[in-house]
């Protein structure tokens, strides 16, 4: 009776939990699948992410997003891609990983209870958004349209942002949108982490595939966080896609600008929401997913070793 209610998952829980306090092999090796999922699963969605930017910035429906960048040309299509790969592949390594850390600390051999998770997932965001923040930040001036002219490149960004002064390279160039950015993934990973781990634990005793209940509560997980702080993307996107001197409205303005754009209507700033649905499930299912797979992996080896 008790090897039937154990699933897989918890097999894995378990074996986690009763790791001698010593051995810190497997905290390590969470940076690097955190690492290897978010490259795949970053690569494999960019062209779905790209349409969705443009939707946050020019407030147009998904077909005239699709034919904006189908006018720009092919060459275009994937500019912008290697700050978020990079950024996503850290982001990875650093919301993986340090959580993981954060929870042995937090609960060294287990159970993990809802607010230890919460805890740790929250941590890990903010250690995120002060890591990743200037990636994004470069990322969103490459994918506006309308700066394509004046940067072509992410070179000519970064020269743009030290052309100003120390302060004015972080407040203004790198960490532009900065606040907004930390409440977003502080609470995004906190979500996140709080809630996969139950949904998966409950899809494996259906006695579903290995790599299913990973894809469905990545999935799951990652659609309801999104929705519920989607302003925030929108903020953080229109507030970053600003540069210069003489066009830095502040946090408030920026807020005020969006929400009078946008008619001052809710379902208005949820424009794109279909694309932000499934951005949301293909990236975080799959992300889940390979995660789930890779630890799997790694757990099997270290038994056939010891």
């Amino acid at each position: 009776m008790g090897e039937q209610n154990h699933s897989p998952r918890k097999e894995l829980q378990h074996w986690t939990r009763t790791e001698s306090p010593g051995k810190r092999s497997w905290h390590s090796q969470a940076y690097a699948l955190g690492a290897v999922s978010n490259f795949m699963s970053t690569f494999l969605t960019f062209p779905i992410y790209k349409v969705v930017f443009r939707q946050q910035i020019h407030a147009v429906a998904v077909s005239e997003a699709v034919r904006q960048l189908w006018h720009e040309g092919p060459q275009y299509f994937y500019r912008g891609i290697y700050p978020p790969l990079l950024s996503k592949t850290l982001q990875g390594t650093l919301l993986f990983g340090t959580y993981d850390s954060l929870l042995y600390c937090l609960s060294p051999v287990g159970p993990h209870s809802l607010g230890h998770r919460w805890a740790a997932g929250l941590m890990s965001g903010v250690v995120e958004a002060v890591a990743l923040s200037p990636f994004e930040r470069v990322q969103n001036v490459l994918q506006d349209g309308r700066k394509q002219a004046r940067f072509p490149s992410t070179f000519s960004i970064l020269k743009e942002f030290h052309s100003y002064g120390l302060w004015g390279r972080l407040s203004l160039g790198y960490y532009r949108g900065f606040w907004p950015v930390l409440l977003r993934n502080s609470l995004g990973s906190a979500l996140y982490f709080s809630f996969k781990d139950p949904i998966q634990d409950s899809l494996a005793e259906q006695g579903l595939p290995h790599w299913v209940p990973a894809l469905v509560s990545g999935s799951v997980n990652g659609t309801i966080t999104c929705l519920v702080l989607y302003p925030l993307i929108v903020l953080v996107a229109n507030m970053q896609s600003h540069i210069g001197w003489q066009s830095m409205p502040s946090l408030w303005a920026s807020a005020q600008d969006v929400w009078d754009t946008r008619g001052r209507k809710v379902f208005l700033i949820y424009r794109g929401g279909s694309l932000v649905i499934l951005r949301s499930s293909v990236t975080w299912g799959i992300t889940t997913a390979i995660h789930d797979f890779l630890q799997r992996r790694y757990r099997s080896r270290k038994e056939l070793k010891d």
